[in-house]
Formats: structure tokens, C-alpha cells, sequence
């Protein structure tokens, strides 16, 4: 699957709020949306109305960014919301929460989503004691995610732990540090997201 490249800075700059695309950089003072909060470009700073599809779409293209999903599969996330019973917006947020390589971030294992992602590809960690390298693998309740026994001496993972100690675990997540693993209490709710977005943006975007 074919994904964004250029400098992540750019695109929080762009959606004009943190996106925490790179790990402890968006927690220091060195993060660009803090130095400069305007798009970047040459006519970055100039202030543009957007249409309602324009609205609709950046609020897409942010959602797609913060979870680290390409378009094919954001669209199949949005056909599975709408075919769940409830809101579908809701729906679409709590599977894109379920996926592991965000349940890895959460739990503090990984800097940022895309270190995560790279660490499940990678096999660094079994889901309810069988290997599962697939960084779209949707958890449920009950099931623990812990670092691969043979992967415990992994540096950056113990490192991103220590980092992340003082940092609260989502209330639908447990951890252990000690044995480097996790558990899935429940599912991710609305208001276990903690960044700004207008779901329901997108649903009307999809809705046309």
C-alpha cells in the first residue's frame, strides 16, 4: 500500500493540529506546529474558506494521516461502520482504534503509529500467544498484546516504555510494564478519542 513520504511535519502543519507523526518530537519544543502554525508553502499563511466538500475532505485527509491509512482501506473501514449497528461515525472511529499497530502506540510500545506499524511487521508481538505480524489485525476485548518473548531485549521498545511512564494509558487499555504486554478491557468509546475530529464530516463526504 503506497503511503505519504514527504516530511510528517508538513502534514500536521497542513491540518493545523498535532497528529503525533513523530514520536517525541510533537512533545518538545521542537515540534512544527508549535513553531509554525500556519500550512506550509508559499502561500501557507494566506487565510482560505473552505466549500463544504473542501471541509469535508481535509477532515478525511486528517483522519487517514493520524491513523496511518491509505484511501482503499479507509473506505472498506467505512463500509464495515456503516453496516454495524449504532452511529456510524462512532463505528468507524473504534475500528480504526482497534487496529493493533494503534493498540501498540497506545500502549506506549511504539513512539509514534508508524514505528508501531513497523514493529508489528516486523513480529515483535503475539496476540493471545500466537505471532501476528499484520498491522491492520482488528483486536477485541480480552485479548493481550505482548512483545514476543525472543524481542524482550528490544532497546527502543523498553526505551519507548520508560518514556511513555508518565504518559496515562487510553481507559480501554491495560499495560504491564514488567512484561512488557497489554490487555484489551473493551473497545475504544467516542470519548476515548484524544484528538479533534468531526466524524460525522466524513460520513457526509461518503454519503453523497
Amino acid at each position: 500500500m503506497s503511503r505519504y513520504k514527504d516530511a510528517q511535519c508538513r502534514v500536521c502543519r497542513r491540518e493545523g493540529c498535532k497528529l503525533f507523526l513523530k514520536g517525541e518530537r510533537c512533545y518538545s519544543d521542537k515540534c512544527s506546529v508549535a513553531r509554525r502554525n500556519y500550512a506550509p508553502g508559499d502561500h501557507g499563511q494566506r487565510k482560505t474558506k473552505l466549500s463544504e466538500y473542501g471541509t469535508q475532505l481535509r477532515e478525511k485527509q486528517k483522519t487517514k494521516s493520524y491513523y496511518g491509512v491509505g484511501e482503499k482501506q479507509f473506505r472498506k473501514y467505512f463500509e464495515m461502520a456503516s453496516n454495524k449497528k449504532g452511529v456510524t461515525g462512532e463505528n468507524l472511529l473504534q475500528i480504526l482504534e482497534s487496529r493493533l499497530d494503534n493498540v501498540v502506540y497506545r500502549l506506549g510500545f511504539g513512539s509514534s503509529r508508524a514505528e508501531a506499524r513497523q514493529f508489528v511487521t516486523h513480529a515483535q508481538f503475539n496476540v493471545n500467544g500466537k505471532k501476528v505480524n499484520i498491522a491492520s489485525y482488528l483486536v477485541k476485548p480480552g485479548d493481550v498484546i505482548e512483545v514476543r518473548e525472543s524481542k524482550k531485549d528490544n532497546s527502543t521498545i523498553k526505551a519507548n516504555v520508560e518514556a511513555t511512564a508518565t504518559r496515562p494509558i487510553p481507559a480501554w487499555l491495560e499495560r504491564n510494564n514488567e512484561k512488557l504486554s497489554g490487555k484489551v478491557l473493551r473497545l475504544a468509546s467516542r470519548d476515548d478519542i484524544d484528538i479533534a475530529l468531526e466524524e460525522h464530516l466524513i460520513v457526509e463526504l461518503y454519503s453523497k
